[in-house]
Order: structure tokens, then C-alpha cells, then sequence
């Protein structure tokens, strides 16, 4: 118990502070709704438990043994967040709808790039990784704890998403919405290229 409360604090935390998993489940759920912006939730939580899994596993030690191939997925994730942030911000410019939504699979695949996913990855693996009970149900612990931690954190950003939503009823609040969010993604994206 003295090791599971500090790492449910780590996963609250990195699960329910802004980061661009966060940033895109609110414009989700402004314009589509929680129950429409469920598969995506779910997807992040699934693609961080795996990431978590693998990491713990050892994908962690590659990247020590090679700085440079996290350094280049670290560039590529930013790199696609600011693709991202381009089309959430540019979305409703052009034609009055709203962004098209991530499903499961696309939000799973999104940590793979996702520079926070990885950091909270690579801490649980040595920060958190319990030894007294060997590395597979060590690492299944540490993901599971992550995920059943981070789908209620997630979930109250696409909730705020949602309540925003409400006043979002005239194309120009949206657009205004959508470059908002699109702006907020580009400035993380680029302060976790740091």
C-alpha cells in the first residue's frame, strides 16, 4: 500500500493535467459529446497501458541505450501533434462543421507519438515498478493502476469538453473554439519538444 498510493498520485496527476491527449478529448467532447468521445477515451487508456506494459518490459533501457531513437519519436510525435493543432484550428474555418473525432484505434496509436504518454511510460517503469514481484506482474500492475487511475482523469476533460459545448452554438464561437484549442496543442506540442 506504502507503493501504490504514490504511484495513484503520479497517474492522477500525469492523467489529469493538460497534455495533448487532454487537449483533444475537450474539443472532442465540445463537439460530439462524452458518449461520442468514449471511443477515444478508451483508446488512450488502452494505448497508455500498452505503452506502459512494453515500457516496464523493457522499451524503456532501449531508449536509455539509445537516446537518439527516442530523441527522433519525440520529434515525429511533436511533429504530428502540430499537424493536429493545424487541422483542429483550421476545422471549422473553412466549412462550418466540427473536427472529425478519433476513434479507438487512433487514440491508442496517438501515444505511440505522444511525448507525455512516453514520459509517464518511462517514469512508471523506473520510478514505480514494484521488483518484489518480478517484471511481468510488475509491469501489469504499474499499467493497470494506470489505467484504472487515468480513465476517470480523462474522462472530466472530455466532461469540461462537453459543458463547453453548450455555448459553442454560433460558427464563430466555434471557429474561435477551434483555433483556441488548436493554438493550446501547438504551444505543448512545442514546450514538450524541450
Amino acid at each position: 500500500m506504502d507503493e501504490l498510493l504514490p504511484l495513484a498520485g503520479y497517474c492522477a496527476l500525469m492523467s489529469g493535467t493538460p497534455g495533448p491527449n487532454n487537449m483533444m478529448l475537450v474539443a472532442s467532447g465540445a463537439h460530439h459529446g462524452y458518449r461520442r468521445t468514449l471511443p477515444a477515451i478508451l483508446g488512450i487508456n488502452a494505448g497508455g497501458a500498452v505503452q506502459t506494459f512494453a515500457t516496464c518490459m523493457g522499451l524503456g533501457a532501449l531508449f536509455t541505450t539509445w537516446p537518439a531513437l527516442h530523441a527522433a519519436l519525440k520529434l515525429a510525435g511533436t511533429l504530428y501533434m502540430l499537424v493536429l493543432a493545424w487541422k483542429l484550428a483550421g476545422s471549422a474555418a473553412a466549412q462550418d462543421r466540427p473536427p472529425e473525432r478519433l476513434g479507438f484505434a487512433e487514440a491508442a496509436l496517438f501515444q505511440a507519438v505522444n511525448p507525455k504518454s512516453w514520459l509517464k511510460a518511462i517514469t512508471l517503469a523506473s520510478v514505480f515498478m514494484p521488483p518484489q514481484l518480478g517484471i511481468v506482474p510488475g509491469a501489469l500492475l504499474v499499467s493497470l493502476v494506470g489505467a484504472l487511475i487515468g480513465f476517470p482523469c480523462i474522462s472530466m476533460w472530455a466532461l469540461f469538453g462537453t459543458g463547453i459545448g453548450r455555448f459553442l452554438g454560433s460558427p464563430a464561437r466555434r471557429r474561435a473554439f477551434n483555433a483556441i484549442m488548436g493554438a493550446s496543442l501547438a504551444v505543448l506540442a512545442l514546450m514538450l519538444l524541450r
